[in-house]
């Protein structure tokens, strides 16, 4: 091969026609598998020539292959002609060895490394070459897959209890489909001069402070969603003030069966029971946290018995029957102070007050007999008057004006509902309407329902807790209004 840019000298090295001349034929493949055998064997016969052992070579070939750089035999001289198919040169040989993997009786590595290679073309790999290396003692067996032990090996078996998960919402539950349609059908009447007074058909709200999670909803029934009636249940949240002396309030009333206003009446409860908590809620907030007891039940009492007054005399400003504009109230109140764990309850007429605990639902409505409730457990409970002549609580400092009416609107003739108690972590306390107490009192399948879904390590979101309030049962077609507080 001449020098580049000189003439041609007239003679070519042999090696060089050998590999190039037209001639000569493609080699084709090697008629013996190429097997990582194959190669170590050819590697070693291209660099052994009296340059040392096998070993030797491999070790030049990894560092080389480690570097770069092919390796070179002793005194920089060309290697010699390999056997990787005829017609393969030394330098080609070099390269070769440089890619091809140590075996493992040099590296000292028995099995990891063989077992990563790919099999030779057409060939089957052997199970074990697809396996980690086998351990000293057998593995525990998967228990979602192996067939169980036999009787005599059930006492060494390893028991794993899976999570239950909660079941998906359903639909309805009990002995059968409700009557009514799952979803509304018709829109209530509208009057154009008078917009304000359409009510939505569904109102979801939640919140969290402190200690507790709250999710508060209020849902059309079904046979008013059919028949195309304004939701009779109302829904207040509030929170008054800032901070750890904040106060929450969940309002929710209900209007008098067949009555063209119940909606507005609902409403208008719950409206003045927001306006006499919010001005109050300051001394309201430090008695809770103080658990005074008693003067909590004689200021509820009295501003539960202003604000239904105040709405039997907006009946009379209407000239309705007061029997007729009269509503049901529940309320509860919750101190944003986390430290704080007194949950209050208050109100007139009938609906549901529950608890889920330990798995268990219990009902903690105070009956009629004994409307004040229980003690708050681990507190004291002061008398109604103390010493010092304090008596803003049950007073709250607000003067009752003369009643514009002659005679006066009498108060509600409901008894008062008071329960003043401390909350357990991991409590759920629900207060809701008669549209929701009720099938929970009748139909077991539901309490074992709402069990399942409310029992979880959180809280559900604003539309699981949709879902699971409005989960319809045979023969209970009233709105449905639910306040739940989770307990961290």
């Amino acid at each position: 091969m001449s020098q580049q840019g000189g003439s041609p000298t007239g003679h070519e090295d042999d090696w060089w026609g050998q590999l190039y001349d037209d001639s000569t034929e493609d080699t084709g493949p090697a008629p013996a598998p190429d097997t990582l055998d194959d190669r170590f064997a050819s590697v070693s016969g291209a660099v052994g020539g009296g340059a040392g052992s096998g070993a030797e070579a491999v070790d030049e070939g990894v560092a080389a292959a480690g570097s770069g750089v092919p390796a070179q035999r002793p005194g920089g001289a060309e290697p010699a002609e390999g056997s990787f198919g005829s017609g393969l040169t030394g330098q080609r040989a070099n390269r070769l060895q440089a890619q091809a993997p140590a075996p493992a009786s040099v590296l000292g590595q028995a099995s990891a490394p063989e077992r990563l290679q790919p099999p030779a073309p057409g060939a089957v790999p052997a199970p074990d070459r697809l396996q980690p290396p086998v351990p000293s003692s057998p593995p525990a067996p998967d228990l979602l897959d192996a067939p169980p032990p036999a009787p005599q090996d059930r006492r060494t078996a390893t028991h794993v209890d899976l999570p239950t998960l909660p079941p998906e919402s359903v639909d309805y539950v009990g002995s059968g489909p409700p009557t009514y349609d799952a979803e509304p059908t018709a829109l209530p009447p509208a009057d154009p001069d008078d917009l304000d007074d359409l009510v939505a058909d569904t109102v979801l709200d939640g919140a969290r402070y402190g200690a507790c999670t709250l999710r508060a909803v209020s849902v059309r029934g079904d046979s008013a969603r059919y028949r195309g009636e304004p939701r009779r249940d109302s829904l207040l949240t509030a929170r008054f003030g800032t901070g750890e002396q904040a106060l929450i309030l969940v309002a929710m009333a209900t209007g008098a069966r067949a009555t063209p206003g119940a909606h507005r009446a609902a409403a208008e409860a719950c409206h003045w029971i927001g306006r006499a908590v919010g001005r109050s809620h300051a001394r309201l907030a430090e008695d809770i946290r103080a658990a005074r007891r008693g003067d909590l039940k004689s200021g509820l009492h009295r501003l539960t018995d202003r604000s239904l007054g105040k709405l039997r005399a907006s009946a009379a400003e209407q000239g309705i029957d007061p029997e007729e504009y009269s509503a049901t109230l529940r309320c509860l109140l919750l101190p944003a102070d986390p430290e704080c764990r007194t949950r209050v309850f208050f109100g007139v007429g009938t609906g549901g007050l529950f608890r889920l605990r330990d798995g268990d639902w219990q009902d903690i409505e105070p009956r009629v007999t004994d409307a004040a409730g229980d003690p708050v457990v681990g507190f004291g409970s002061l008398p109604a008057e103390t010493p010092e002549g304090d008596r803003l609580t049950m007073d709250l400092g607000i003067t009752t004006p003369p009643s514009p009416y002659d005679p006066a609107p009498e108060p509600p003739r409901e008894p008062f509902r008071f329960r003043a108690s401390v909350a357990r972590t991991g409590d759920t306390l629900l207060m809701c309407s008669g549209g929701l107490a009720e099938p929970l009192r009748g139909e077991p399948d539901l309490c074992r329902y709402l069990t399942t879904r409310w029992s979880g390590p959180t809280p559900p979101g604003l539309a699981a807790f949709l879902a699971d309030t409005q989960v319809r049962v045979k023969g209970y077609a009233d709105d449905r209004t639910a306040a739940a507080v989770w307990e961290a």
